[in-house]
């Protein structure tokens, strides 16, 4: 009996209709076009406007758009993993409330988050369900509102992040297809460069935090931008040299959308040409859980049965990571 991989076999996304863009932040805070694109390759970026409406609204679009796409019964669904750093609300599982309304009602579901690396160990654990042998349709989501917790008076965040969803559906595979190996990490160390200060158990939300806008991002850019560079460029070598792969093996790199300098830096440790880097950053800025599936709907078609794929990330906590994965087929 041929051994069970979890292979990617669908793929959905939803951004929302409004685009901001550099020119209309040039009027929000001190900045300009030039110097949004010249440090991180980013010109607009997807705001979800609808009042009431949070990262489920995103994902179950998104989610929607797969199960339509595929043209699969949502009951026959076994789990759905919600990855996202802005879920509804606390306690009550985002995660939950997507697998019910997009009818996947035999599923069991609930939320990962691990900030911009969501997805990536996502990935990681809708693969080991599959590979149990208990579960046939894991229903991965990245999605997120992060326009929810930016303070759009702040130059330093407001020019980096956006709102999207993308969703993927893991099955199980005997051709040898799917992912293939992983390497994740994570270091405490980046509890102080990347959070949001309020709103968690040490510093509850209070009349004061709120004043003292805590319920945002705050990110110390330059330190983040070093350990993401270091980070994500160390892994993608790292599982390159395990798996004997060399450039001319990989077929895409699908790295976590933060940074075009971040994403550049990765490819050239990895020796990966231009032409193999899958880039939407100028389209959706940093959709954080979203990045990597949004990445996968926009370049589906371009994807190949057999292709060797390489996915990075690099979020706060810090965690980090990447995998290697060969797609599973050919778009229709």
């Amino acid at each position: 009996m041929n051994k069970i991989t979890a292979a990617i076999t669908a793929i959905g996304s939803y951004v929302p209709d409004y685009v901001l863009s550099n020119q209309v932040l040039e009027k929000m805070v001190d900045t300009n076009d030039e110097w949004i694109t010249t440090r991180t390759g980013i010109k607009e970026r997807r705001i979800l406007k609808e009042e009431g409406e949070g990262t489920s609204f995103l994902a179950i679009k998104a989610a929607q758009n797969l199960i339509e796409k595929a043209k699969i019964d949502p009951k026959e669904i076994d789990l759905v993993i919600m990855a996202t750093a802005t879920p509804d609300m606390p306690v009550a599982s985002t995660g939950v409330y997507v697998a019910t309304q997009i009818g996947a009602t035999n599923a069991f579901a609930f939320d990962l988050q691990a900030a911009c690396s969501s997805f990536l160990y996502g990935m990681s654990t809708a693969s080991a369900y599959i590979q149990s042998g208990k579960y046939k349709k894991v229903l991965l989501i990245g999605a997120d509102k992060m326009s929810s917790i930016i303070d759009y008076t702040d130059r330093a965040t407001c020019i980096i992040f956006g709102d999207g969803g993308g969703a993927v559906l893991f099955e199980p595979n005997e051709e040898g297809l799917g992912l293939q190996d992983e390497i994740l990490r994570s270091d405490g160390v980046g509890r102080e460069f990347l959070k949001i200060e309020a709103g968690g158990s040490i510093l509850p939300a209070s009349e004061e935090t709120v004043k003292s806008k805590q319920h945002f991002v705050f990110q110390d850019g330059k330190t983040v931008f070093k350990y993401a560079v270091s980070g994500m460029a160390d892994v993608s070598e790292k599982i390159m040299e395990r798996n004997q792969l060399t450039h001319d093996d990989v077929n895409w790199l699908v790295a976590h959308q933060a940074n075009k300098r971040i994403i550049d830096a990765t490819a050239n440790r990895m020796g990966v040409e231009e032409s193999k880097v899958l880039i939407n950053i100028q389209r959706y800025g940093n959709t954080t859980s979203a990045t990597l599936p949004l990445l996968l709907s926009d370049f589906e078609s371009q994807l190949k049965k057999g292709d060797n794929i390489i996915f990075a990330a690099f979020g706060g906590g810090f965690t980090w990571g990447a995998v290697y994965l060969k797609w599973a087929y050919n778009k229709q």
